[in-house]
């Protein structure tokens, strides 16, 4: 029998048991673009360069153009489109339209969900290259905008709205229940 190139899999998306056949060489962006039509997720360098794929598996963030469908199963995936709860928009999301942290919005969905996964890592007290103290018996770090710059350092934006994008993720942290 020759060897296969297709596997059934089962995708938890957004709360919704997805069963897809695939190419074991789809990755995980393609199969949420073309095989579930969740297009929120872009496709920016397809290298796993700019963030724009960013999507959130098991709480933490994942650059999906890397990462293989059929390595994705058994994971909890949460794209752009599973942040919201029903009608009302994620924190980070809301402080993202109130203070224009996008422009041309190609970025956002990455930047939205990987803001998501660095509030929860910050409050977690997941050091990042940027904390001055990352003894175990240090105090956490402040989410200050050195801080959320180094964190959100694997989401580009071509148009340039960082200091808008720092702002909302600081807002979003100050008083969210961020959850997703």
């Amino acid at each position: 029998m020759p060897p296969t190139t297709r596997s059934d899999i089962s995708l938890r998306v957004n709360g919704e048991t997805h069963a897809l056949t695939v190419d074991n060489r789809t990755t995980l962006l393609d199969a949420l673009r073309e095989n579930l039509g969740l297009t929120g997720t872009k496709k920016g360098c397809d290298q796993g360069q700019c963030g724009a794929c960013t999507v959130l598996a098991d709480g933490r963030r994942a650059v999906s153009c890397l990462q293989l469908a059929v390595a994705a199963e058994g994971s909890d995936i949460t794209t752009i489109e599973g942040i919201a709860e029903g009608e009302d928009l994620h924190p980070v999301q809301e402080a993202f339209l109130e203070l224009d942290g996008y422009q041309c919005g190609y970025c956002t969905s990455g930047q939205i969900c990987s803001a998501v996964a660095v509030i929860r890592e910050h409050a977690a007290g997941w050091p990042s290259a940027a904390t001055a103290d990352v003894r175990p018996d240090a105090e956490p770090a402040p989410l200050d905008e050195a801080e959320i710059r180094e964190r959100m350092s694997g989401n580009l934006c071509r148009c340039g709205a960082y200091p808008a994008i720092v702002r909302a993720v600081a807002r979003a942290a100050d008083g969210s229940k961020v959850t997703a």
